[in-house]
């Protein structure tokens, strides 16, 4: 997801709530549980500094201690909690196992789904907390803003959950669970000149994010584009780029916007009686639209979405304790939260200790296509207790395939949407 919380399971696996730490360093820190503090992390001139090696003979009450930069609040907080809902999960599966024979816990922060919000969160994490594994964030514009300001130059991982945009690509050392927005773009383009559209008016969020989609798309589209005009975020009325879209002319409308810009979007076009073919981006699907808008005001709008293998077995197992522990079924992005949880607990235990220098050099190979192919934590976790080392495991995660290029972008699935009696149903699946 690309703009600028949790279930009922095990309390450990739950938000971690800290305060009063002091400064650390950037190797990593160890929790305890016998005084409430963090310890390890070597400040007092001690060894403990390095923290969670294999061969560590420490205290089974210590943790290993990780970050996330989530949307916990804001225009994003949807997300952020199907976010939660899936990092919950991943820590009972990992937890169940355990890391050397510790547990996993991951301090969350909320970015407020801003820029400043994230950065503060970051700092919190890296800066006093001392986290070498940073899971963040949710926005490309929060997840950039984390990177440039708090995490290059350091040996933190940096590793984002939800983050499409095209720009992140730029930056390799930035990795992401979701696929990039370019491959998006280009099946809009595709979706809509098989449709028989030569024409389509586009309006698009004016940030990063919208800017490089539909500068994508625009590339791509082999029609005419006709109207392609940015908007503001959280504007109360949106009908003077509604009316302009309906007088270019166009019969395919294209929507590159978030939930709530879009539900007043679609309000004020039902008002007006306007009526087009919608297409839209994935920021524009979710509950929260379909709760706001009336019944059929968006009828047969087709929507492309990054999707997880629906079909492969690991997902369906996924969904189902997804739906026994929820009652509902999960998206997508729980997925990629889900798998950077469970990557970051592979890299930590397949690394020769507990620091970002360590955990760099492991974090793409225990899901790259070297190793033996498995699709559990605890499938890995048994190679690697084994003797095994990081390129001797494949990880494939439930939301796909988890080989990160030299860009840190993995391959990517999507799924294409429409809008059937206002809700939301698969009609093609697409590998990136």
């Amino acid at each position: 997801m690309s703009r600028d919380t949790t279930g009922t399971t095990d309390r450990r696996t739950l938000l971690k709530l800290t305060g009063g730490a002091g400064l650390v360093g950037l190797s990593g820190c160890l929790s305890t549980t016998d005084d409430g503090g963090d310890g390890g992390d070597g400040s007092d001139g001690s060894d403990g500094g390095d923290g969670g090696d294999g061969d560590d003979e420490g205290d089974s009450t210590e943790t290993y201690e990780i970050g996330m930069v989530d949307s916990q609040t804001g225009s994003l907080s949807a997300f952020g909690e199907r976010n939660q809902r899936g990092v919950n999960l991943a820590l009972s599966a990992v937890n169940e196992v355990g890391i050397n024979g510790r547990d996993l816990d991951i301090v969350v922060e909320d970015s407020e789904s801003e820029n400043q919000g994230g950065i503060a969160a970051a700092q919190k994490l890296v800066n006093q907390d001392g986290v070498p594994f940073l899971i963040g964030a949710v926005g490309s514009g929060v997840s950039l803003a984390i990177y440039e300001s708090v995490i290059e130059g350091t040996d933190v991982v940096q590793l984002s959950q939800n983050s499409t945009g095209l720009n992140l690509t730029e930056f390799p050392g930035l990795l992401r669970m979701s696929p990039s927005g370019r491959s998006q773009s280009l099946a809009l383009s595709n979706l809509i000149s098989d449709d028989g559209y030569d024409e389509v008016a586009i309006t698009y969020v004016n940030n990063d994010y919208g800017q490089s989609l539909t500068d994508a798309f625009v590339d791509a589209y082999e029609g005419e584009v006709v109207y392609n005009t940015p908007h503001d975020q959280d504007q109360q009325s949106y009908s003077g780029v509604i009316s302009e879209m309906n007088s270019s002319g166009a019969d395919a409308w294209l929507f590159i916007t978030y939930q709530a810009e879009f539900a007043t979007m679609v309000n004020e076009v039902f008002s007006s009686g306007y009526e087009a073919q919608f297409y839209g981006a994935d920021s524009v699907s979710g509950d929260n639209v379909l709760e706001n808008t009336p019944e059929g005001s968006i009828e047969g709008m087709k929507i492309v979405v990054p999707s997880a293998p629906v079909e492969e077995e690991n997902y369906q197992s996924f969904a189902d304790a997804f739906e026994s522990e929820y009652g509902r079924q999960p998206t997508s992005w729980a997925a990629y939260a889900y798998d950077c949880v469970i990557n970051a607990a592979l890299a930590i235990q397949a690394a020769d200790e507990f620091t970002g220098a360590a955990l760099q050099d492991t974090v793409r190979r225990v899901s790259g296509p070297e190793g033996e192919t498995v699709t559990s934590f605890e499938a890995a976790s048994g190679i690697l207790a084994d003797g095994g080392g990081p390129d001797d495991v494949d990880y494939q995660g439930v939301s796909g395939p988890i080989d990160f290029d030299e860009n840190g972008d993995p391959v990517g699935f999507l799924q294409v949407l429409e809008v059937q009696d206002h809700a939301y149903e698969g009609i093609d699946f697409i590998e990136g």
